[in-house]
Formats: C-alpha cells, sequence, structure tokens
C-alpha cells in the first residue's frame, strides 16, 4: 500500500484499529493480562521482549488480517523491531494493515482537570524515523478527568499543535484527548471536548484533515458532527476500560465510529495457549469488535 492507499482505507475500509501501543508504564499490566507476572523478567529489556514477543503473536496469527483489522498502532520500540526478518511496519503493510506510531511520553500531572501530554522534545527525528518505515500516521494521548472547560480547551489546543507537526512530515495524526469514563462529569466533558473540537477542525486549511480517537461518549450520537466534519477523516474510539462485550455494544450505538482497542482486543489471550487456542481467541475478539464497528444499531 502506498500512501493514497493507507489514507483510502482509513477513510473508508471496514473494520477496526488494533492498538498495540502499550508502553513502559502500561507494559507490566498488559504483560499481566497475558499471563506472564512481573518477576519473569529482571530488565526492562527482557521486559520488552517478553511484550514483543507477545505483539508478534498477534500479528502472526491468521486471524490478524487487514480484511476486519485496518490498522495498528505500535510503540516506538515495536516500530523499530523486526518480525521474521522485516521491519514490523513492513510486516503489517504487507497483510494489508496500516502501521500507527504512539509518539506522546506520557502525561503531565493534573491541572484544571486535565492532564496533558509531557514535551516530546525528539519528536522531529521520531517522525523522520517512522516516516521512512512506512509508517502513515501517529497517535497522541491527552486525558481529562474534569469538566474544566479551560482545561479541555488546553488539551484541544495542544493536541492539534502537535498535530500540526506531524502533517508537516506528511503523516495522519490521530488526535487523543481521552474522557476518563470514571468521571463524575463526564457527559458535560463529552458536550466541552466535542465544542473545542469542531473550533479546531474549523480552523484546519481545507487541505488538512485529522484523525479523532474519542472515548465512547454517555449519549450516543454526540460525536456526529465530528464524524461528518470535512477535516475529519476517519473518529475511531477507545475502549477506556470497558470490558469488550460493553465496549463494542457502546460502540455499536454511534454511527461512524469505529474502534481502536487495546486491552478489550486482547483480554482473552494468554502466552501458554497452543497456537491454535490462541488464534481462535483472537480471532473470536476481532470479529465482536468489528461488528460493533461495522454494525451499528438502530
Amino acid at each position: 500500500m502506498n500512501t493514497a492507499e493507507m489514507t483510502a482505507k482509513m477513510a473508508a475500509g471496514k473494520g477496526f484499529i488494533a492498538a498495540l501501543d502499550q508502553s513502559g508504564g502500561s507494559t507490566p499490566k498488559a504483560l499481566a493480562g497475558y499471563g506472564i507476572e512481573a518477576g519473569a523478567w529482571s530488565s526492562d529489556e527482557e521486559m520488552f521482549e517478553l511484550i514483543h514477543a507477545m505483539r508478534c503473536r498477534i500479528i502472526r496469527s491468521p486471524s490478524f488480517t487487514g480484511d476486519k483489522v485496518i490498522g495498528a498502532i505500535l510503540f516506538e520500540r515495536t516500530m523499530d523491531g523486526m518480525i521474521d526478518g522485516q521491519p514490523v511496519p513492513a510486516a503489517l503493510i504487507a497483510k494489508g494493515i496500516v502501521p500507527f506510531i504512539k509518539i506522546d511520553k506520557g502525561l503531565e500531572d493534573e491541572a484544571n482537570g486535565v492532564q496533558l501530554m509531557k514535551p516530546m522534545p525528539d519528536l522531529d527525528a521520531l517522525l523522520v524515523k517512522a516516516k521512512a518505515l512506512s509508517v502513515y500516521g501517529t497517535k497522541e494521548r491527552s486525558v481529562i478527568n474534569s469538566a474544566n472547560a479551560e482545561g479541555i480547551a488546553a488539551v484541544v489546543a495542544q493536541q492539534f499543535a502537535v498535530g500540526q507537526q506531524v502533517l508537516a512530515h506528511g503523516m495522519m495524526p490521530i488526535i487523543e484527548p481521552e474522557v476518563n469514563i470514571k468521571s463524575a462529569t463526564r457527559a458535560d466533558c463529552d458536550t466541552i471536548l466535542k465544542d473545542e473540537i469542531l473550533k479546531a477542525l474549523d480552523a484546519l486549511p481545507e487541505s488538512q484533515q485529522v484523525m479523532l480517537k474519542l472515548s465512547l461518549p454517555v449519549v450516543p450520537g454526540t460525536f456526529d458532527a465530528l464524524v461528518a466534519h470535512p477535516r475529519v477523516l476517519r473518529v475511531v474510539a477507545l475502549s477506556g476500560g470497558y470490558k469488550r462485550p460493553e465496549a463494542c455494544a457502546e460502540l455499536a450505538k454511534n454511527k461512524g465510529i469505529i474502534a481502536s482497542f487495546s486491552r478489550a482486543l486482547l483480554e482473552d489471550l494468554r502466552f501458554d495457549m497452543s497456537d491454535g487456542e490462541f488464534d481462535a481467541a483472537l480471532g473470536s475478539a476481532i470479529d465482536e469488535i468489528y461488528e460493533g464497528s461495522t454494525e451499528k444499531a438502530a
């Protein structure tokens, strides 16, 4: 796939984006969910080798193809790694899956009800490296914990500023201002966030598009205006802590939004499964998330 073909797949492809981008802080939790506890490694290097082996097993799986998984978000170390003698992004593209890279370096402490992204001083160098590996786009995450208008405006401003940096490298940014699903003011967060994003989208040049990765809203259809906006290539949803059945049920209520799930995709996978058991469990999860992404409730 060339860039134009990847854009077409992101714009209209049937399926969802797999989030395989757990980084340093979330890797132990991801490995524990996979059945590998903290005592199984003695260094960060060994820990990352274990998570890389898990991701390679997923990518190799006969169930993991571009027919239903249209994209995959990678951690930088995964992007830099190899699978069966080829770079991971190339292995994804060979299966018809569009590669993205997580670029944020974690979150600042909460202020004004939100957590902004930490500085990314090496972002330009990372984008050059990713582009050379045929990575199509990026993903950057902030968190909104309460309905503080000033804080949410700051999150959106920072996200779109980073998005401009990504666009300048000829790559597609996935802007992810996650609303904490445990927030007591979650519905208000959704509304304020939608309005701020609409303002930022309206300010973009006509030639530019971004993607959005959002928490599933309290009120289905809240983000319809974002789905329909001409500056938005696609809106995807994170599972945000929901178990897969609930995440897929909520996803199906929101027309035009597809999944970009991590935990909800991986929750049934275990390292000690046989290849047949692993493929069956992954295939079942893919089918369920694909259905929530493509078959919407009335």
